[in-house]
């Protein structure tokens, strides 16, 4: 869907992005993620045109970004700031209503999709009259979503989306998000410095440093096939928790073993093993299932590290 071919930028004469290039899969979930001023963002607005490359190529769906008219480009593409980049002077359903518009979309196809969106994003109606400063962050933040789902384009790019929220919030729009239908038939490229979003949002990750790409991987090739000492020291403050959150209960055959735990308990194949640790701590007669799982967890983090 996206191919990055060797782009490059550089800001008084100095680079922030050299010679990068990746590619982000049709219905993908690619995360830009690294320190800030390592380039993530400068990479997520050359997709758009934000910000013009001085060398190199990008691609969508295997059309040169540069040979597009740059406002029909941008059309095409859903964008995400953080803080939700909302106008404060428009109430909500005029911000949510400015693609569209410019799509000269009627107001009654504006109308049902707004209303659309909202269920989907678990917004009340009344909001619509409100103007963003009088919502809150969380909510503020889904009419961003709202925003840039709305003409249902094929690529949505997010630029530190969740940031500005507390660590309660993130968690409810995470899930959200991840639950969303919408969203898992589009290609997204999401930019964060949040090591445990990456690995919760992302189906790949692209770790970078100084404008260049360090290693691009799944979570689980990250955590246990780190291709340097840097992505190994990116990840050592988070690393167990990280393993226990990309870990299903599939992949150290728990499930098979453990029948009448899962149906007792509703866990299934793909649930992570912090949150199956999560359920059996609840209750002290599951201490058995709950060693069980740590040993069984142990055993399979052995083999990884082989």
């Amino acid at each position: 869907m996206i191919k990055v071919e060797s782009v490059s930028k550089k800001f008084n004469g100095k680079p922030a992005v050299d010679h990068i290039s990746f590619q982000a899969n049709d219905k993908e979930i690619l995360v830009l993620l690294g320190i800030s001023g390592c380039g993530k963002t400068t990479t997520l607005k050359m997709i758009n045109r934000l910000i013009e490359a001085d060398s190199g190529n990008i691609f969508i769906n295997g059309e040169n970004i540069r040979s597009q008219n740059v406002e029909k480009l941008r059309m095409g593409i859903g964008f995400v700031m953080q803080n939700a980049g909302l106008f404060p002077h428009y109430n909500i359903r005029e911000n949510i209503a400015v693609v569209p518009e410019l799509l000269k979309w009627d107001k009654k196809k504006i109308q049902t999709r707004t209303e659309e969106l909202l269920f989907k994003l678990h917004l009340p109606e009344e909001i619509l009259s409100r103007f963003p400063h009088e919502l809150s962050g969380g909510q503020q933040q889904r009419v961003g979503i709202a925003r840039a789902l709305i003409a249902n384009t094929p690529i949505l790019l997010m630029d530190e989306p969740f940031g500005a929220l507390d660590n309660i919030t993130k968690a409810d729009i995470h899930a959200e998000f991840k639950s969303l239908e919408e969203l898992k038939n589009k290609t997204i490229i999401l930019v964060t410095h949040d090591v445990q979003e990456a690995f919760e949002l992302g189906h790949r990750i692209c770790l970078m440093d100084k404008g260049k790409i360090v290693q691009i991987g799944s979570p689980k090739e990250m955590l246990y096939h780190p291709e340097n000492d840097f992505v190994r020291n990116f990840f050592a403050e988070n690393r167990l928790l990280l393993e226990y959150k990309v870990t299903t209960l599939k992949d150290i055959n728990f499930f098979i073993e453990n029948k009448e735990v899962f149906e007792k308990y509703q866990l299934k194949e793909n649930t992570n093993v912090w949150k199956a640790l999560q359920k059996l701590s609840f209750e002290q007669k599951n201490t058995v299932h709950y060693e069980n799982l740590m040993k069984t967890f142990n055993q399979y983090r052995k083999l990884q590290m082989v």
